[in-house]
């Protein structure tokens, strides 16, 4: 397998795969669903136990005494066969944390789920490392793949949140009602009712042009 191949074949995220994180310190950032991940491993080699599997090493509770605060950790090897050459692969490293008792505000709370979302961050730390997800973790890399499509057009930001109609990027606001919407929450809504990704200002037009439709139709 050429050096670049399984990266690239990796490295892109659907967009329905991916979320928007709109408060707390990742905010900003962009998650993406552990379940494509593991769609994508068993895309690229096969069931995951047969193409690809993962051995726990370590798995711990650490307390924090100055946050008096506890967290899960697990660490992982994970590894697969190479479906070129039938080769399996070094064990590769992934860690990842949960909190298990966190304090909050109206006291502290105990997750049950802490080892679970713990080895669900340990898998997608092992499979950054073949690429998987790249375009998410690196948006601003370029190289010889993608420099021939990016001198015939430029690439927007991912992940592509775009008005089908205008091009405009799509993005977050609160409702009348004070309640926040993420520009994924707003495409679901114009995609129910128009059959598209429309931004604010155009999904206000194709409703005055229903609207006015329907009034013309039952006069």
């Amino acid at each position: 397998m050429k050096n670049m191949e399984l990266y690239e074949k990796a490295r892109s995220v659907p967009a329905e795969a991916c979320k928007s994180i709109n408060a707390g310190r990742l905010k900003g950032m962009t998650d993406i669903n552990p379940m494509w991940r593991i769609k994508r491993l068993t895309e690229l080699f096969g069931p995951c136990g047969v193409g690809w599997w993962y051995e726990v090493t370590d798995k711990r509770i650490v307390d924090d005494e100055q946050t008096k605060q506890r967290a899960a950790f697990v660490d992982i090897l994970l590894r697969y066969i190479d479906p070129e050459t039938g080769t399996e692969s070094h064990g590769i490293f992934g860690t990842g944390g949960a909190s298990f008792v966190s304090q909050e505000r109206n006291g502290a709370y105990l997750s049950d789920e802490c080892f679970k979302m713990a080895l669900t961050d340990a898998i997608s730390v092992a499979a950054k490392a073949l690429g998987v997800g790249a375009d998410i973790y690196f948006q601003k890399d370029r190289d010889k793949y993608t420099a021939a499509t990016e001198t015939a057009e430029k690439q927007p930001e991912y992940p592509k949140l775009v008005c089908e109609e205008c091009s405009r990027v799509i993005v977050g606001y609160k409702s009348a009602t004070g309640r926040d919407v993420t520009p994924e929450r707003h495409i679901a809504l114009t995609k129910k009712y128009y059959g598209k990704a429309l931004c604010k200002e155009c999904a206000a037009k194709a409703r005055d042009a229903a609207e006015r439709a329907a009034a013309e139709q039952a006069s």
